[in-house]
């Protein structure tokens, strides 16, 4: 999920975590850099700092077909603004990049926006994860992250380059302004103003609430304060900072607020998995049949893939389709009656398809569409009313967020007004306060069991990240989460079962949000 600290950790450098306990000592946190250290340590599961370093060498020992993917893209471009480079041609890229990726982004476009950043590509390559498929990375004023295939020759199915804070010049994100709703721990603020300022935002909104038992496998509800904006079981607190939207920035309606909607992306299938749960446990599914025996409109490919195979990302279902555009068609069309299942079954590979799949399948077994039954099973039950599933981009209004992307002067513009054509994949917004109530709330909606089923670990993924049904774990268990990113926005909701903390970050700029999560997590800690 992210390169931070207490999100759920993939294989990070060691670099990367050095200067992360030497920001940690400066910003007061820790006495030693030595505390510092074993704090980090600890906090991926490890008994001290040398064995954090000796479980990175021996991860980074290991082949990573997409680092060496993305080694060829830094070598291949570095010299683009030299005389005699000769960019690539279709049937070179072709050998590095899927046909799927370049039928999205067209190999002009990828010769355009390396080419014009070979300076930065001889720059230093700081890896912050790296697993043999997956790889997330900085050079230059670039932030990195890549997917590669599962079988050889591993070409990248995704890429995706964006500027970091440093690269942003656009005068109208200065000076960004607060505002809070509820008391959040001493220093929130600062974390989200530095956060804005390192990362380059628009608008920055941050949550937390927790249950009153402490234990979030137990289905209790929390109660939140009394206000418009958390009703019952929700959200302590909500920090808004900087704009909802940059046209007028001078209108009151476009400094952000904490009841403002973000694009939740994939956190959605958090709730596409307790609602496929909660048909488990009216009897109306079962998780080791085949989804077969419940998809009328659509069938997958491979008859033998279970119900469980597709909560837990191990299917292998393809995604054979766009996923953003101006309106969510009905899956049949967007996909045709028969989903790929090119993928190895059993073996964890992420898959919107397959969560396309349980869309359908909820549909048909309840005989309505997917958004109203999500708001009969979850949003209302929850009391999530500020939460929808738009079947277009929602019109421009005082409560949605506009969503931005960096150009390459480092202004910023709005992002393509496009929303995810598979609304159990990524189609809720929400509010903070909402993803915080649905986090606290959510094991109320089912039996202990299949809570607990569903923060059990069904694969492994490798640099030792875990899959339950719906939701990734860490290494210990005791975290859980996941990320949700689009054209122009991010989300991150992450659970930390043993306090029963929720915390949640929505943005409405493209960038990786947990390690900002992270931070308040730690804040929160020190404050106990």
């Amino acid at each position: 999920m992210s390169d931070a600290p207490r999100s759920l950790p993939g294989q990070p450098n060691l670099r990367y975590l050095k200067l992360e306990a030497k920001r940690r000592l400066a910003a007061g946190e820790f006495g030693t850099l030595h505390d510092a250290q074993l704090a980090i340590a600890r906090e991926h599961g490890l008994a001290s700092w040398t064995a954090l370093r000796r479980a990175i060498e021996t991860g980074a020992s290991q082949p990573s077909p997409v680092l060496d993917q993305v080694k060829w893209l830094i070598a291949r471009f570095s010299d683009a603004d030299y005389d005699g480079w000769a960019a690539p041609t279709d049937s070179e890229l072709r050998e590095h990049f899927t046909d799927r990726f370049l039928s999205m982004v067209t190999p002009d476009l990828v010769v355009r926006t390396f080419a014009g950043r070979a300076a930065e590509l001889r720059d230093d390559l700081t890896i912050a994860l790296v697993e043999p498929l997956r790889i997330r990375a900085r050079i230059g004023d670039m932030q990195i992250e890549a997917g590669a295939e599962t079988k050889p020759p591993h070409r990248l199915t995704g890429l995706r380059a964006y500027p970091v804070g440093s690269k942003v010049t656009d005068g109208r994100i200065a000076a960004p302004s607060t505002r809070t709703w509820g008391e959040p721990p001493a220093g929130v603020t600062g974390v989200a103003e530095e956060a804005f300022t390192e990362l380059g935002l628009v608008g920055l909104a941050l949550s937390a609430g927790s249950t009153p038992s402490g234990s979030l496998a137990s289905g209790s509800l929390a109660s939140g304060p009394s206000d418009s904006l958390a009703s019952g079981p929700g959200a302590s607190w909500v920090t808004a900072t900087g704009w909802a939207g940059l046209d007028s920035r001078e209108a009151d309606s476009t400094v952000l607020r904490p009841d403002h909607r973000f694009p939740a992306y994939s956190v959605t299938k958090l709730i596409t998995a307790t609602m496929v749960l909660h048909l488990v446990a009216n009897g109306s599914a079962d998780l080791d049949r085949p989804a077969n025996d419940y998809l009328r409109t659509v069938r997958l490919s491979d008859a033998s893939v279970t119900v469980r195979d597709l909560l837990g990302h191990r299917g292998g279902v393809s995604t054979p389709f766009g996923l953003l555009a101006s309106r969510v068609p009905a899956l049949a069309d967007l996909a045709g009656p028969v989903l790929p299942c090119t993928g190895q079954r059993g073996e964890y590979a992420y898959s919107n398809g397959g969560y396309a799949a349980l869309g359908q399948l909820i549909e048909d077994i309840t005989g309505a569409g997917y958004r109203e039954v999500a708001t009969r099973i979850v949003l209302e039950p929850l009391g999530m009313t500020s939460s929808f599933f738009p079947e277009s981009w929602p019109s421009a209004g005082p409560d949605t967020v506009a969503e931005y992307v960096v150009t390459d002067d480092g202004s910023l513009q709005q992002a393509p007004q496009v929303i995810c054509t598979v609304p159990a994949a990524g189609g809720l917004w929400a509010t903070p306060a909402d993803l915080v109530r649905f986090g606290i709330s959510w094991g109320s909606l089912l039996p202990e069991a299949l809570v607990t089923e569903a923060l059990t670990p069904q694969s492994v993924r490798s640099g030792g990240i875990q899959m339950g049904l719906g939701w990734h774990l860490n290494i210990a268990g005791e975290i859980a989460g996941h990320p949700g990113g689009g054209a122009g926005g991010a989300a991150s909701l992450v659970l930390m079962r043993d306090p029963g903390w929720v915390h949640v970050a929505m943005t409405n700029r493209r960038v990786v949000i947990e390690p900002v999560n992270s931070r308040v997590i730690r804040l929160a800690e020190a404050q106990q």
